[in-house]
């Protein structure tokens, strides 16, 4: 990918999974890493390091603003600027609406949807003050077209998809650019613990590409879009879900 080489990169949610193999590529195409989580990074920082670029872990609550400033201000410190955001951290609560508790809600909410708007906001004076910029926010398919007992996840997922469309409008000539991955069924560790027989009869039969992605692809796409191969690409949504929502 162009462009990538001592980027400064915050990735949320980077211990594990996705935001892991993020990390990983980042670190591959020559990227400066911060690997922000609620859960311990630093094998994360590890690897990172092993693959020859900087990183660092620091601990991030995403939907508390005091934490994530906090996160901005050691990455500013350590490495003196800041690049990238993905926003990446998430969680589920899952429930029919009929049985959806209101502390379900909120927990969801703060930190899939108000964890997006604070660490952008945070990054946001950094990014407006050197001219450059790129917030990537981690969607779903589950965003786009709804998923039964996933109220509040759905409502997160479609809630940055206008966060980021509205961001691009209003900072397109500011040299600042936000787009959106919206990951179908992936394959990583949590999906893997599913059985067989319910994967193959009640997630597969979804697919039209018949398998789960992998999240070395859902990486991939991310650093593309963060790439200066994508530098005219803002406020889209890239859905990386094997057709899927067709």
């Amino acid at each position: 990918m162009r462009g990538l080489k001592d980027k400064v990169v915050i990735i949320t949610g980077s211990a594990n999974g996705i935001g892991k193999c993020t990390a990983l590529r980042f670190a591959e195409e020559g990227a400066k890493i911060i690997v922000a989580d609620f859960a311990d990074g630093s094998t994360t920082v590890e690897e990172v390091e092993a693959l020859g670029s900087a990183a660092f872990y620091v601990q991030v609550d995403v939907a508390s603003p005091e934490s994530v400033k906090n996160m901005v201000d050691k990455a500013v410190e350590s490495f003196g600027k800041i690049d990238v955001l993905i926003n990446n951290a998430g969680i589920t609560k899952d429930a029919m609406m009929k049985k959806m508790t209101k502390d379900a809600w909120d927990a969801v909410i703060s930190v899939n949807l108000t964890g997006v708007f604070n660490c952008t906001s945070a990054v946001l004076p950094h990014m407006l003050e050197q001219k450059s910029g790129v917030v990537l926010t981690s969607s779903s398919v589950v965003g786009i077209y709804g998923n039964m007992g996933q109220t509040n996840y759905a409502a997160t997922k479609w809630g940055v998809i206008g966060m980021t469309k509205s961001w691009a409008k209003e900072m397109a000539k500011t040299g600042l650019r936000f787009n959106c991955v919206a990951p179908g069924f992936i394959g990583t560790d949590m999906v893997k613990k599913i059985p067989d027989q319910v994967l193959q009869e009640r997630i597969l039969v979804k697919v039209p590409a018949g398998r789960l992605g992998e999240p070395e692809e859902i990486a991939a796409a991310f650093a593309f879009l963060a790439s200066d191969d994508a530098k005219y690409i803002n406020g889209t949504v890239l859905s990386v879900d094997g057709a899927c929502t067709l």
